[in-house]
């Protein structure tokens, strides 16, 4: 057996996390390969090293004095090195990393640096090698992540080294660059790593005890999520569910390696357990629901729409030309309704309402803003009938009316919209009719 595990920022913040993660990695002899992040926040109103990287790399940019800026990351990993009684200096780390600054790095290395430091203190703490994830994950020219090249490199890499250390969130282009993923990236270093040495677990420790079926802002206390899919789970992190880094499923995925997510501080919680395909029934008919805010209608009515061959390959070409991805695009026999994000659309509405005139000469075009999107997802949807009718009653019985609803063939998603001043409450109502209902 072989564990990939990953530990967040919360999870590494002090010396005191520290020691629980190591008697986490310890509990377990086939946590074998371990991905840090940078120290997250000690306390609420304190700062990320991350954040603090990026605040001293600025300072460096403008060429103004950056030392007492660094001095008091430094303070940071020398109180982790001091309370877990280690002997090491990262004295010498710290002055590449000024000399870095000083010569213009670039953003990337800077926020790289909290990683790295992490893996080394990490690696000593545990008596694990460190291996620099410069040298075994690959970035081209243009900065899109070479997964092969990477996966290749990196097998061989690790395939003699039993237990090690590679710290999350950065790899390099060809040249030696460093170059960073979005933020959360750490996320995906452990799926990289764990699609390289064939994992049979990649366990992912964060601060909440596994995904939640809904915002834990919006319901108080909201069920733990079991299982669940790859494909649940894309759903519901697009819609804004955020527990993993969209991208980390992918490495995984093309191995059915299992992702297993847990919480630091409460690990006898048996978390939720993410896998490509599963025969456990789902405790409820629905895995989860999450949302956005933001959104906009274009109801585009045409008499006899559905006889003109490339209707909606023009309408879709407006909305291509000024930029515009669009979210959904239900439609009917004599209408087609176009959903897109406001903050993107506002500024072109006029040119893109001409567009649509110029290509395909409707009978009227009206727009509806301030609306919001909710997905229902679950795999238990397929085998349940009437799902949609419980949540047409659920949002009737809360006064809710209902502006589209669109329901994936796949059956594993159902996406209601209705207006931003609904969402808590929609939320709420369909919450409680397929969970607490249940209970």
């Amino acid at each position: 057996m072989k564990k990939v595990v990953k530990f967040g920022g919360s999870s590494l913040a002090n010396a005191e996390q520290f020691q629980k993660v190591g008697d986490i990695i310890r509990a377990d002899v086939t946590r074998r390969y371990v991905v840090p992040s940078a120290p997250g926040k000690r306390f609420s109103g304190d700062e990320k090293v991350t954040d603090m990287l990026y605040a001293c790399y600025a300072k460096a940019e403008e060429e103004t004095d950056f030392s007492a800026d660094l001095a008091k990351i430094k303070a940071r990993y020398d109180e982790i090195i001091t309370g877990l009684a280690l002997t090491i200096s990262l004295d010498k780390e710290f002055a590449g990393i000024e000399e870095n600054f000083k010569a213009k790095a670039g953003r990337d290395y800077a926020a790289s640096r909290g990683e790295y430091l992490n893996g080394i203190v990490m690696a000593a703490y545990l008596g694990y090698a460190f291996v620099d994830a410069a040298e075994v994950i690959f970035f081209d020219e243009d900065g899109n992540f070479e997964s092969d090249y990477t996966n290749e490199k990196l097998s061989e890499r690790l395939a003699n080294v039993k237990r090690a250390v590679i710290p999350g969130f950065y790899g390099s282009k060809h040249d030696g660059t460093v170059r960073t993923f979005s933020r959360g990236g750490s996320d995906i270093t452990g799926s990289i790593v764990a699609r390289a040495i064939h994992a049979d677990m990649y366990e992912n420790w964060t601060d909440v005890s596994g995904f939640l079926v809904a915002d834990p802002r919006i319901i108080k206390n909201p069920e733990v999520i079991e299982t669940i899919t790859y494909r649940e789970l894309r759903e519901l992190s697009y819609m804004g569910a955020s527990v993993l880094h969209e991208d980390a499923i992918f490495p995984v995925r093309k191995e059915g390696i299992p992702i297993n997510i847990r919480n630091t501080n409460h690990p006898e919680d048996k978390g939720t357990l993410i896998v490509e395909s599963t025969c456990r029934q789902p405790k409820y008919t629905i895995t989860g629901i999450a949302g956005k805010k933001g959104f906009c209608s274009i109801n585009i009515d045409k008499a006899m729409m559905n006889a003109e061959v490339g209707f909606g390959r023009k309408v879709l070409g407006v909305f291509e030309k000024y930029g515009i991805s669009f979210e959904h695009m239900p439609s009917g026999i004599d209408t087609m309704t176009i959903f897109v994000h406001q903050d993107e659309f506002e500024e072109y509405e006029q040119s893109v309402i001409a567009g649509i005139h110029r290509a395909v000469q409707p009978d009227t075009v009206e727009m509806e803003s301030d609306l919001a999107l909710i997905a229902v997802v679950g795999r238990g949807m397929r085998a349940t009938r009437g799902t949609a009718g419980r949540i047409f009653s659920a949002l009737a019985h809360a006064h809710i009316n209902v502006k589209m609803i669109d329901q994936g063939s796949s059956e594993l998603n159902i996406i209601i919209g209705v207006k931003n001043a609904d969402f808590e409450t929609a939320i709420k109502a369909i919450y409680d009719i397929f969970i607490t209902a249940q209970l």
